[in-house]
């Protein structure tokens, strides 16, 4: 047996105001989107904001549904949708924004992981790092400069070649 462990950097700022102004812009826009957000069981509202390589920005927030499994988080619908609409432009960054609707949090929340796992298959596909930002309602923003080392574990592709 060996041990090992992981650890990746990461920055955290105090608040939104201190981001680039470009990352600023891309926040403000996911707190946005989170607050068009569905979430009439969980009352947990998230927004996504996803930048691409050419400039465009999509947005995207949690869709529930009263058969829970049917619903979709805020990130998904988001690369998701860019990828659609978007194909073969490469993801620079994604802000999220993370909130309950009766009690706004200052924590930022992490994506859960079905979304570190699709947003990592893009950042393999792609093959550069995409920038992650996550925030609460308001308070301190998490800056990760690859998805990657949220899942350091990552399915890939590479795993279902023969």
């Amino acid at each position: 047996m060996s041990s090992h462990s992981f650890a990746f950097p990461y920055e955290v700022f105090e608040s939104k105001d201190f981001l680039s102004p470009l990352f600023l812009s891309l926040m403000e826009q996911a707190i946005t989107a989170r607050s068009k957000a569905y979430a009439p069981y969980s009352n947990f509202q998230v927004g996504a904001a996803v930048l691409l390589d050419n400039g465009l920005i999509v947005l995207g927030n949690n869709q529930e549904n009263a058969a829970y499994p049917s619903g979709l988080c805020a990130e998904r619908v988001a690369v998701f949708h860019a990828a659609a609409n978007h194909p073969g432009v490469p993801i620079k960054a994604i802000a999220i924004s993370a909130s309950d609707i009766q009690t706004p949090t200052t924590t930022p929340a992490a994506p859960c992981g079905n979304c570190r796992q699709a947003m990592a298959e893009y950042e393999q596909k792609q093959q550069f790092p995409i920038t992650l930002l996550t925030m609460g309602a308001s308070g301190a923003v998490i800056q990760v400069d690859s998805v990657l080392s949220l899942l350091p574990f990552a399915f890939s592709s590479e795993f279902l070649k023969k």
